[in-house]
């Protein structure tokens, strides 16, 4: 019996041609909570980043890729930041090679600078349209995660000088950088632990390679039919995409409403 349900954002709950969760998701989605089955977000976005679901109650949110988490009131029941000196390591790398950061702190987003690759990914999510500043300083702050605009070779370099950091991507020419520890499934163990449920009665839907852990985690993955191969790989079952009511679909396939 499926206790609670992990919803990836973009691309998954959400639509990237209309930005907003589909009707019928939200039908479906509201007939679950009926059911009495818990319902959390699990996404890269940070916690500005949500409009998009617009006022729908999730029972949780993991954010970030899981460095912060937080529940329906608004209560931290999770939070992981990067360490001071894989920021330095960070800020002189990039000034080495150039590429643009984005560093995500409590109070928003702020890129060291912008180019085409930002607005590229701005034009998907419509969440990535944050100034360049003054990062001079980065390593000081409370830094959540990282967007580094690097193809995956160079994230592969990137990463063997950040032992405590992990990286997670779900398009091309970006990926995560963020402190090891937190991730989607510490998230999801933080709140089954809260909430009181086994992970074999869970279920989680996603798109992206950032997703893969997550799926692997829940007791039984969806994927979208716009996933990734590798995404599709590890899931159980495989739905349409959101423009065509994959996420109610699936719950119909699997008999949850």
């Amino acid at each position: 019996m499926i206790q609670a349900i992990f919803f990836d954002i973009d691309g998954t709950l959400v639509s990237f041609k209309t930005h907003t969760i589909p009707s019928s998701a939200i039908q479906a989605l509201q007939q679950l909570q009926k059911k009495g089955i818990l319902l959390f977000i699990a996404t890269g976005r940070g916690k500005d980043g949500l409009e998009c679901l617009g006022d729908f109650p999730f029972d949780g949110y993991i954010t970030l890729n899981g460095q912060y988490c937080f529940d329906k009131d608004g209560r931290v029941v999770y939070e992981n930041t990067i360490k001071a000196k894989d920021l330095q390591t960070l800020v002189n790398y990039e000034a080495k090679h150039h590429f643009p950061c984005g560093y995500v702190l409590p109070e928003g987003k702020i890129y060291n600078y912008r180019d085409k690759r930002c607005d590229e990914v701005n034009a998907i999510t419509h969440n990535d349209n944050q100034p360049a500043g003054d990062v001079s300083n980065i390593a000081k702050k409370k830094v959540y995660q990282v967007m580094t605009f690097l193809n995956e070779d160079e994230e592969k370099e990137l990463m063997t000088h950040l032992p405590d950091c992990t990286s997670a991507r779900w398009y091309p020419t970006f990926c995560d950088i963020s402190p090891k520890g937190g991730t989607k499934v510490k998230g999801m163990d933080v709140f089954a632990k809260a909430f009181g449920f086994d992970m074999e009665h869970t279920m989680a839907f996603g798109d992206g390679g950032n997703d893969i852990p997550m799926l692997k985690h829940a007791g039984i993955s969806i994927a979208m039919a716009n996933a990734a191969d590798s995404t599709k790989a590890v899931s159980t079952y495989i739905t349409d995409d959101p423009d065509h009511d994959g996420i109610l679909h699936a719950c119909q396939h699997f008999h949850l409403i």
